[in-house]
């Protein structure tokens, strides 16, 4: 079954209005973005199927038809159980024949672990730039870098359209193990309850707190024992991984500060780039030789690469704080964080400074 005529209408006629809306005050380089994002969407959309087709289609794999399957459980449980949007977002499927959906560009200068940010007209400023051809990452990395940033390029396996559009299930991401790729499908549903434009670190702590706990309730009602082992253990490498990389960028930034030499300046930050190598090697022991973060480590070690992940996490406490005073519930929790998005952002931050102070004072030294 192939995508009803109303339906690419409707996606055409909104695709259309929002490129007229951009173009409407965007300069030659920011229409050129917009155009490749655009053709991206549409790529997407002429790849999709229903998820009931294609699981109801014989030449399908049985392995991919058992984690459709299990998708379409997951969605119910993420509207069902985390009040999480109910509409058409991952009930259909794509193969996009390439590994990851999209290639997000970091930036950060070379003496700033302080990432740099890119503003569009209906995200808001972010912390990265999307491309939907690695060559056109590479390529935008390759001029950041020749301006003196440093650079990390990050093929992402899933991204959210922010209830624009219906999100698909993609093979990107489609056949990761089953708890991930139930925590994918939560992360990516909570932007659709909250959005701040401008404000990436807020957006990406409150899904992963949302996520958190959702994966949680999905082990605790669907898991097998080794799901719950496996998921504890994971939640525990990570926790592990975030205070090491946490601890690198607070040692960069004090490096920074002290305004030495710049040779003097990028030699001691190698030195603590090897140091934050070492210990990570000690982690892998401590985790039993897990090695699931060596292709992040494989990355040249720089001040982007850290901001990669400080982006997604320095929010996290605070909104678990924030979720334990609503006693876990979820709807009550997703309503105290739209009336803190609603906030201007000075008001926002001091509010979650409340939940998490530690927390807060990191995020208020870095924040754009």
């Amino acid at each position: 079954m192939t995508n009803p005529p109303w339906q690419w209408l409707k996606r055409l006629g909104r695709a259309l209005c929002i490129y007229l809306f951009l173009l409407s005050f965007s300069g030659c380089a920011q229409i050129g973005y917009y155009a490749q994002s655009i053709r991206g969407q549409f790529d997407i959309w002429a790849r999709e199927k229903p998820i009931a087709d294609v699981i109801g289609d014989g030449a399908s794999s049985p392995t991919l038809r058992e984690r459709l399957a299990l998708v379409l459980k997951a969605r119910a449980f993420a509207s069902d159980e985390l009040g999480l949007p109910r509409n058409q977002s991952y009930q259909r499927y794509a193969d996009l024949e390439r590994p990851f959906v999209v290639w997000n560009v970091f930036a950060a200068p070379e003496f700033s672990t302080r990432p740099v940010q890119w503003c569009f007209a209906m995200a808001g400023c972010v912390n990265y730039r999307g491309y939907f051809a690695k060559a056109d990452a590479d390529a935008f990395a390759a001029g950041a870098a020749a301006n003196g940033h440093d650079v990390y390029v990050a093929g992402v396996a899933a991204y959210s359209t922010l209830g624009w559009f219906a999100d698909p299930v993609l093979n990107t991401f489609v056949h990761y193990p089953p708890v991930e790729l139930a925590r994918i499908i939560f992360h990516e549903l909570s932007h659709q309850v909250v959005y701040v434009k401008d404000d990436s670190v807020f957006n990406e702590s409150f899904a992963v707190a949302v996520e958190r706990e959702g994966v949680k309730r999905w082990v605790a009602q669907h898991g097998s024992a080794q799901d719950r082992q496996l998921f504890e253990q994971s939640q525990a490498r990570r926790a592990d991984f975030l205070i090491l990389v946490q601890d690198y960028r607070a040692r960069l930034e004090a490096l920074y500060q002290q305004r030495l030499a710049p040779d003097a300046t990028r030699i001691e930050r190698q030195h603590l780039f090897a140091d934050m190598r070492r210990d990570y090697e000690a982690l892998k022991v401590k985790w039993g030789n897990f090695a699931g973060y060596d292709r992040w480590f494989a990355q040249p070690p720089n001040n982007a690469l850290l901001a990669s992940v400080a982006i997604y996490t320095q929010r996290v406490p605070a909104f678990e704080a924030m979720l334990r005073e609503h006693n876990h519930d979820l709807p009550k929790f997703f309503e105290a964080v739209k009336a803190l998005a609603r906030l201007d952002r000075k008001a926002r931050d001091a509010a979650l400074n409340q939940h998490a102070p530690d927390a807060g004072a990191d995020v208020a030294s870095r924040a754009p």
